[in-house]
């Protein structure tokens, strides 16, 4: 099931999202949508959130990134109430979108490392490191199920000047090539 994205200004991506508490939901199910929601807006991550439900779920695959000097291939997971247990080394800057935030890219300083806890599909508990963009995806989509948005990490400046496009995004002034509900209109729009 493909769910519409939902857009910059809706409360939900706001919101601490919750814990998902085991045998509550198909967290199979939804990890698939998620997945299926995801390739049809040509992203590398996705969170709960961002299809309207606030829960501590998101899912990444970079299969497609072509980063020079990082091997991409092989890391696509599901997350399912990951905790960022420690964020080391020097933050360096990156350029990110959002398919939340459709045609804004900024750049944005993150840690280089991290270490992640989480529960994969079968509730099988990890604690993985990772680095590089691979971490970058995860810190992003992690920021979103705590209410966070790339756009918080610019500058004042920048955020002004991008006041005007955001404004038109949460009223559904933007061109996507995927499914959307925009706060302003409240249904979905592609």
């Amino acid at each position: 099931m493909i769910y519409p994205i939902v857009a910059y200004g809706d409360p939900v991506l706001r919101k601490p999202a919750e814990d998902i508490e085991q045998g509550s939901l198909d967290v199979k199910e939804l990890a698939a949508d998620m997945f299926e929601t995801m390739y049809a807006a040509n992203g590398v991550g996705l969170a709960g959130p961002q299809i309207g439900k606030g829960l501590r779920i998101f899912v990444v695959d970079t299969e497609e990134m072509e980063i020079e000097g990082e091997d991409m291939t092989g890391f696509k997971k599901a997350f399912i109430n990951p905790e960022i247990i420690e964020e080391a080394g020097e933050d360096w800057p990156f350029e990110e979108g959002c398919l939340s935030i459709p045609n804004i890219r900024e750049e944005v300083e993150r840690a280089e490392e991290l270490t992640i806890r989480y529960y994969d599909v079968d509730w099988n508990l990890h604690e993985e490191t990772y680095d590089g963009v691979k971490a970058r995806v995860i810190q992003h989509e992690y920021d979103h199920i705590e209410g966070i948005l790339f756009t918080d990490h610019i500058s004042a400046f920048k955020k002004r000047l991008l006041k005007g496009r955001l404004a038109n995004i949460s009223k559904g002034e933007v061109k996507v090539d995927y499914k959307m509900t925009f706060p302003a209109q409240k249904k979905a729009r592609r």
